[in-house]
């Protein structure tokens, strides 16, 4: 025992080298997603941290714990590698009392999770803002309709992808927001307060939206919806032009006013530290374990699961001449997997079909239509809602699925006919 309390150190930092390796796996999903972007804030929290009389520990193990308590429940990898990094940055306080509040936030806006609400939001997003493209250069250039994300200009098809959205500079640009706030904190010697933080990112959000803006009138009045040289180098114009610049422009008006705290603890309490740590490796070691998915259990008679196959563990297929189907995990929306194939969504909403919501989708790829009905199933029943399902998983533990079916527009009207 007094080797250790002369060596805690040392000691934790084995502990959470040895923590991180068992996760190899989740670190490394983690760090697919976006790896420079956490590799970043992870220096600026060490770069920009300060000292502070917060009890930032406690708030960490608040988080750490709603994270993992659902990753344990649904064997979620992207909160458990959320987890990791904040017991990371707890560590980092326990042993250096500074801390950086713009760091977790970037470290939040790179993580998984966020990409998963991001993804779940690109319809309405991309929908939103061809709605106000087209109120404006209706007003200078000739536009038949809009459909979805579709222009129809003098005869022409103009289609908005996800692409054209601009949407990965989302995060570019509160990550370059975050460097140039730590940059002004060094050189002022003097640190930014919580509030004048979350009212930088939430101008940068505003900017990132002007910008995108500006980027889809762009492209459509060069015709340049295409991924190539001329639509990434418009896009980094649009980012330079109406996120960077403005961003160095505004920050001379926030000004750093607190100085360096004076710690008046004398030794921090390694409690906190210790309870974060239990509850991570109780979470890695059931993240170990094999979950039962149950994706064809009592499931409708009509889909013949004996002409199917298992594309992987997360989904099964069943292909006939006139329609797909796909059996999948509830993790996002198919209509993610479908623009990420090179189909464009040109419409998507919800009907009634026996008394049940599901979601229909039209889509279209090389010039020709397909029809698209999907919705989440539990207990037999069809939702739309990602989150209620979820809720459902998360408290009662009852398996979830995703039903796809997927046809080509001449088949429904044949069968129509």
């Amino acid at each position: 025992m007094k080797f250790l309390s002369q060596n805690k150190k040392l000691f934790v930092i084995l502990i959470l080298a040895l923590l991180l390796a068992f996760n190899y796996d989740t670190i490394t999903f983690g760090l697919n997603s976006d790896f420079f972007g956490i590799l970043f804030s992870v220096i600026l929290f060490f770069i920009g941290g300060r000292k502070t009389n917060f009890k930032v520990n406690y708030l960490l193990i608040g988080l750490i714990l709603i994270f993992e308590f659902v990753s344990f429940r649904l064997h979620t990898k992207s909160l458990h590698f959320l987890s990791l990094m904040l017991l990371v940055c707890s560590v980092c306080y326990y042993f250096t009392r500074k801390f950086s509040f713009i760091a977790v936030i970037c470290i939040l806006l790179f993580s998984t999770i966020f990409n998963k609400f991001f993804e779940h939001l690109t319809t309405e997003i991309k929908q939103a803002l061809c709605e106000n493209v087209y109120f404006v250069l209706k007003n200078f250039i000739s536009i038949d309709k809009i459909e979805g994300v579709n222009f129809y200009i003098n005869g022409g098809k103009v289609t908005i992808d996800t692409a054209c959205m601009g949407l990965s500079m989302f995060k570019t640009g509160l990550l370059t927001g975050a460097i140039l706030l730590t940059l002004e904190e060094r050189k002022q010697k003097l640190h930014f307060s919580v509030l004048q933080i979350v009212g930088f990112c939430l101008i940068i959000i505003l900017l990132n939206i002007v910008s995108n803006y500006f980027r889809i009138i762009t492209l459509i009045l060069l015709n340049c919806t295409e991924e190539n040289i001329l639509h990434h180098t418009i896009g980094l114009i649009c980012f330079l032009l109406y996120q960077v610049l403005p961003m160095i422009f505004i920050i001379r008006y926030f000004k750093p006013k607190k100085e360096e705290i004076v710690v008046t603890e004398k030794q921090n309490n390694f409690i906190p530290v210790a309870f974060s740590f239990f509850i991570v490796i109780v979470t890695s070691i059931e993240m170990k374990s094999k979950m039962n998915l149950d994706l064809l259990t009592d499931l409708n008679p009509k889909y013949d699961i004996k002409k199917g196959e298992w594309v992987d563990e997360e989904v099964f297929k069943i292909q006939s001449p006139e329609k797909l189907v796909y059996i999948k995990t509830a993790s996002h929306k198919p209509l993610i997997c479908w623009t990420g194939n090179g189909y464009k969504i040109t419409e998507s909403k919800e009907i009634l079909v026996e008394k049940e919501k599901i979601w229909f989708s039209k889509m279209e790829k090389n010039n020709n239509q397909y029809v698209s009905l999907w919705w989440y199933e539990c207990d037999g029943k069809k939702y739309t809602s990602f989150v209620e399902v979820m809720l459902m998983k998360l408290i009662y533990g009852k398996p979830i699925r995703l039903i796809n079916e997927t046809m080509e527009f001449k088949s429904i009207k044949k069968t129509e006919g």
